[in-house]
């Protein structure tokens, strides 16, 4: 559009990763007029960057209610997928073979002997795996390896197809896009946006406003004088092309092991909060190649394909911003951490049931991104840190 132009939408979605083009797609599905406005590509940042797990059974996820969203959104996937690959003709990778846990030393094993037991309560079939039986099925792990946790129920995706598949389903169902543009101004009366200004000095007029911004969330926020603390936590991940193909991810801690077929293996990865920048450091790569080469014996002789960077949207206390705040025609969808590509399918349900029909499917209570602004009461006063397995010293 030309500079000084307008246009109007029945929902302007501020982000283009999967959270905001995952809640366009539903809500252009259902007949709204839809526009998502992106500082750079849809899907250039985090949800490009991400592995692809959906893996909530083998985290330590607190409270209990967001394992709970967790698992929801994970038993969506298929559908979510199939209906994206219809709707764009395009395969987006989704695999559904499990997710094996591994400890390499004593606290580790603890702790996956904690999981084993609490997912087993909540009826989930989990399958412990002594050494001898890991090393004897799977040649290709790596010797140090204690013991391992089998998660069959857990999925994971090529989140960069996913993307691609997902931006194609959103233009055929009639979404717009305005890319490379950021918003710059807002323009609010009365506890009311009434438009956006981007960076081409298009105005950007809309019944309701969506906040998805991921790491930029908390920026734009303060333009309109609302608190919600985000930061970004730079992740730093590699690819290679191994011997043969791995039947399944591997991880243990912050450390995975995600297969991507035609024999394509990613690499991760680090948790740093060092600012803005995305860079590839020689720290991080060393890091990711130990953390690997302790994981499985192929990677030694495995060829580097590339590396990268990316920045996760962390909330002050490591949980989404989900539902209305201060503003009444602005919802907040952002803040989702290490969690975007697995929430993406129930988080578009979520806010399109809150637009549309005034009601979310699933308690949001405690991401109400007002909590930040009550001083700190409520179910979210303390931290609740996500964790994986092994994970302690990698956190703030």
């Amino acid at each position: 559009m030309a500079n000084g132009s307008s246009s109007a939408a029945d929902v302007l979605i501020i982000g283009g990763g999967i959270i905001g083009c995952s809640i366009a797609w539903r809500l252009a599905q259902a007949g709204s007029r839809v526009t998502v406005v992106d500082r750079s590509a849809p899907g250039e940042e985090a949800s490009s960057a991400a592995a692809g797990m959906l893996a909530p059974l083998g985290e330590m996820l607190e409270p209990q209610a967001f394992l709970d969203l967790c698992v929801a959104s994970r038993d969506l996937y298929p559908q979510f997928v199939a209906e994206i690959e219809e709707s764009s003709s395009q395969p987006v990778g989704f695999r559904r073979d499990g997710t094996l846990l591994v400890a390499l030393a004593e606290e580790p094993e603890r702790e996956l002997a904690q999981i084993y037991r609490t997912r087993s309560a909540q009826g989930f079939a989990l399958q412990p795996l002594g050494a001898a039986e890991l090393h004897a099925r799977e040649s290709w792990l790596a010797p140090g390896i204690r013991s391992g946790l089998f998660v069959p129920g857990d999925h994971w995706v090529d989140n960069e197809r996913l993307m691609r598949a997902l931006v194609a389903a959103c233009r055929r169902a009639g979404v717009q896009f305005a890319a490379g543009n950021a918003v710059r101004a807002f323009q609010e009366s009365g506890g009311h946006i009434e438009s956006v200004t981007t960076a081409d000095g298009t105005r950007h007029a809309a019944g309701t406003f969506v906040l998805s911004a991921g790491c930029w969330s908390g920026e734009l926020a303060r333009e309109l004088g609302l608190h919600l603390p985000i930061a970004p936590c730079h992740g730093q991940m590699m690819e290679f092309e191994t011997p043969r193909d791995l039947p399944f991810v591997v991880r243990a801690g912050i450390h995975y092991l995600v297969p991507r077929g035609e024999r394509r293996l990613l690499v991760g990865t680090t948790a740093e909060y060092n600012g803005w920048e995305k860079a590839v450091t020689a720290q991080g790569l060393l890091s990711i190649l130990e953390g690997g080469t302790e994981l499985t014996s192929l990677l030694g002789g495995s060829r580097f394909l590339r590396a990268w960077a990316g920045l996760r949207p962390d909330t002050a206390d490591h949980l989404p911003a989900l539902g209305y705040g201060e503003l009444d025609n602005l919802v907040f969808a952002t803040g989702h951490f290490r969690n975007g590509i697995l929430l993406a399918p129930v988080t578009a349900e979520i806010v399109a049931g809150l637009i549309l029909q005034g009601t979310a499917p699933h308690s949001i209570v405690a991401y109400s991104p007002v909590r930040f602004t009550t001083g700190g009461e409520g179910p979210n006063a303390l931290p609740l840190s996500p964790r994986l397995p092994g994970e302690e010293g990698q956190g703030h």
